[in-house]
Parts: C-alpha cells; structure tokens; sequence
C-alpha cells in the first residue's frame, strides 16, 4: 500500500514563501494525478492544487498564480512552492491521489502565516 509523507511546513511572515515536498513509498504513484489539499479546524479538507499524470495543473482560485505544483515521478516525489503567502494560508497541508483520493491520508504538515 502506497505511504505518503509530508514535509516542508513552518511558520513563515506574510509575504513569505515555503516549499513543500510528499514522498511516496511507490513508484505506482506516477502513473495517476496528484493533490495537494488543505485543513483548517472545523472546516472541511479542501483541494488546493492538482497535477495530472501527464502534467496539466489546476489550482483552487484563493492560491492561483501564488502557488505552483510539480511533480519528480523518478523520485515519487509531489511539491508545492507558495509564494506570497497570506494568513489564511494557514491549516494542515496533505497530498493524496486527485481526483480520486486513493490513497490513505498522512499525517501532513502544519503552514503557519503569522507576523
């Protein structure tokens, strides 16, 4: 079963930048989209960005043109670079299969946008 791991979350100023990276235990991992989502308490897991297996990327509208998602399938490897980031950035970020979320949730990383 295909573990993911998140990591590169922090605190980080407003305005600041910060790149995270989702290893997956399986190379089976490049041959479907991927996801990144997001978390807040009491609200629901929602899509941020997506890339496809072939490499078309979309973007939730709140992140577009701040955030960037790429994709290593040598390295069964998923990143987000934010940029500019706001304190409604702020919540638990996760990356899974997109569209379908396939895969069992890891234990994400927190991004805090905080002065």
């Amino acid at each position: 079963q295909v573990q993911l791991v998140e990591s590169g979350g922090g605190l980080v100023q407003p305005g600041g930048s910060l790149r995270l990276s989702c290893a997956a235990s399986s190379s089976i991992f490049s041959n479907y989209g991927m996801g990144w989502y997001r978390q807040t308490p009491g609200k629901q897991r929602e899509l941020v960005a997506s890339i496809s297996s072939g490499g078309y990327k979309d973007y939730a509208d709140s992140v577009r043109g701040r955030f960037t998602i790429s994709r290593d399938n040598a390295k069964n490897a998923v990143f987000l670079q934010m940029n500019t980031l706001k304190p409604d950035d702020t919540a638990v970020y996760y990356c899974n299969g997109f569209p379908v979320r396939r895969y069992p949730w890891g234990q994400g990383t927190q991004v805090t946008v905080s002065s």
